[in-house]
């Protein structure tokens, strides 16, 4: 499957934004968004779903589409996530991205099967979006670099959980760490191998 401008083009006329998130498998960190309005008439070369893309070619993306294009991004904080759960976290990202943008769109491409709640604009959720629209390949591109900086940046604070290699998902690495050095405030306390560690020492009677 080749992402293309077709859903695009059929909810014109007007500014089409994608709109995807990345982050919402991580046992670390908050969930990000981004909203990208593409334009039509230079649009880079070689756009597809972040997942099947090189670091180094998202990286070179993440460059041409910020130099070319209306681009918003958002997160929701751990403290969101553990309140509100996952999807509305997502959602609630997701929103902030598209309000951020310089201009509302037309049309909102969301990547999923859900319109967040409290989205105003007119919207359509396509399964799968970021192997199918460009935009919503160009915004998971954006989302996912994005992110993978953030946690760059965070394990420098707590090198310890190897987040500048698993951008806070659960790999073994990161679960021995928490078992060895326990939780930090950027662990979502509601995902259960957290939560676990966190109450581990309840069960245990003195």
């Amino acid at each position: 499957m080749v992402a293309d401008y077709s859903y695009e083009a059929a909810a014109g006329p007007g500014p089409i934004a994608g709109v995807d998130e990345v982050g919402r498998g991580p046992l670390a960190g908050p969930v990000t968004a981004a909203a990208v309005i593409l334009n039509p008439a230079n649009m880079p070369a070689g756009l597809a779903d972040s997942k099947t893309l090189s670091a180094l070619r998202r990286e070179a993306l993440f460059t041409a589409i910020m130099a070319n294009a209306q681009v918003s991004v958002a997160h929701a904080t751990v403290q969101e996530i553990d309140d509100l759960n996952i999807l509305r976290a997502s959602h609630l990202a997701m929103i902030r991205a598209i309000n951020g943008l310089p201009h509302p769109p037309a049309h909102v491409l969301i990547d999923g099967n859900l319109i967040p709640r409290g989205l105003s604009l007119p919207a359509t959720a396509i399964v799968k979006g970021d192997a199918k629209s460009l935009s919503i390949a160009a915004a998971s591109i954006i989302a996912k670099v994005t992110r993978d900086r953030l946690m760059v940046d965070l394990a420098q604070q707590f090198p310890a959980y190897g987040w500048d290699k698993n951008a806070g998902y659960p790999t073994k690495l990161h679960l021995d760490a928490l078992q060895n050095f326990g939780v930090t405030p950027w662990h979502r306390q509601s995902f259960k191998p957290v939560h676990n560690i966190l109450y581990q020492d309840n069960s245990i009677t003195p």
